[in-house]
């Protein structure tokens, strides 16, 4: 049987991650390898008890291929060949005839690094005769380069978790077909729930350093926040769960939220869900009568347990989820660039709040159907 392999994977301190691990696992019923860059955080989540854990290998570029790196750098202005000699070095253990799954998901979003590395990490597998994957990604349509293009064509299927991605990525590869993003399927451990949680209506509300670097308004992200808890606990009943889907240093979820949670703590209707992994985060989140979130995963966990949610998004993923699902992003996505007023959420959650039963209904009718697309995938990996 080929081995599979997953790579890119950052490590599941960010449970978006970790629920593709865990729902791709799930689906192709087999053991993996994942190429970690942080085994420690798979082991601290368990991950490595459904995979066969692999750091990523440590290895001595030759003279030569230092002096390539440097040369290139200073004056090509090209790190390039510093990728594909990393790329290189980092795919040589790895068997030949077999299957490479890169399941970043939206890693192609993030720059002209991330495009370099992922290309040289495609090129350098198909040397040694191993098919690649593009597994439930995303992609912004826009910034698609020649380069990427040729990048693009040479994996052997490209999974792409929404329409906007698909119909941009059909045009690189014919080998791309459309299905949800993995974790929709990600199974549930129930949580340990708090008295508030059983005895009152939760709102579950994410914020992530993301997308706040990506506000066009110096600090309207937080202040949208912290109008919207005003607002559910000046005029509703609702109790309000905090809760964090990444806690990577530089990069912590619980960063906004615990300076929410300490501004509104002395009413007593705020809590701050703790970290745990990926499955029992959507313990939580299953249990909210409305989300409101910035973490994809976060979104995708609500959206996949019949929460009607309000995405605050910054890129194609969140607009692309929204609008297969519904048939519009309009309502269910608020991007973060276009926050211009405090009072811009608010105004969008009271929407949500207003249309909740319809909009539970819709998702209780649809998400069975929308969620069976990801067996289509795992049946092209299988041809493979």
């Amino acid at each position: 049987m080929k081995k599979l392999y997953l790579y890119f994977h950052a490590g599941s301190k960010n449970h978006g991650c970790e629920a593709i691990v865990r729902s791709t696992q799930a689906l192709t019923g087999r053991v993996p390898v994942l190429i970690s860059a942080n085994p420690e955080e798979d082991i601290c989540y368990q991950i490595n008890q459904i995979v066969e854990l692999q750091g990523k290998p440590m290895y001595e570029m030759s003279i030569f291929e230092k002096i390539g790196c440097k040369i290139t750098a200073e004056f090509l202005k090209s790190e390039k060949y510093g990728y594909q000699v990393h790329a290189k070095h980092e795919v040589a253990e790895l068997d030949e005839e077999s299957i490479a799954m890169s399941i970043g998901g939206d890693n192609y979003c993030y720059g002209e690094a991330y495009d370099l590395y992922l290309a040289a990490l495609n090129e350098q597998l198909h040397k040694r005769k191993i098919k690649t994957v593009l597994w439930g990604c995303s992609i912004e349509p826009s910034r698609v380069s020649e380069a990427m293009r040729k990048d693009f064509a040479r994996y052997d299927l490209i999974v792409a978790r929404e329409s906007i991605s698909y119909r941009a990525l059909k045009e690189c590869n014919i080998h791309t077909i459309l299905a949800n993003d993995p974790a929709f399927r990600l199974s549930i451990e129930e949580p340990s729930l708090p008295n508030y949680f059983v005895k009152n209506e939760i709102i579950g509300l994410n914020i992530s350093p993301l997308i706040q670097k990506c506000e066009t308004i110096p600090g309207i992200t937080y202040a949208n926040y912290e109008a919207l808890l005003e607002h559910i606990l000046q005029k509703t009943d609702y109790y309000v769960a905090l809760i964090p889907h990444v806690v990577c240093e530089g990069n912590d979820d619980r960063v906004p939220l615990k300076q929410l949670y300490e501004e509104f703590e002395a009413t007593g209707r705020v809590c701050l869900i703790e970290d745990c992994d990926c499955r029992k985060l959507k313990g939580y989140i299953s249990k909210c009568k409305l989300f409101i979130g910035a973490r994809t995963h976060a979104t995708i966990a609500a959206y996949s347990t019949n929460v009607p949610t309000l995405v605050i998004g910054y890129s194609t993923k969140a607009t692309g989820i929204a609008a297969d699902i519904f048939g519009t992003a309009e309502h269910y996505v608020l991007p973060v660039q276009d926050l211009q007023d405090r009072q811009d959420m608010v105004k969008a959650f009271e929407w949500l709040n207003r249309h909740s039963k319809e909009i539970k209904h819709r998702l209780e009718t649809t998400i069975p159907d929308y969620i069976k697309t990801i067996d289509l995938a795992v049946k092209e990996l299988e041809k493979l």
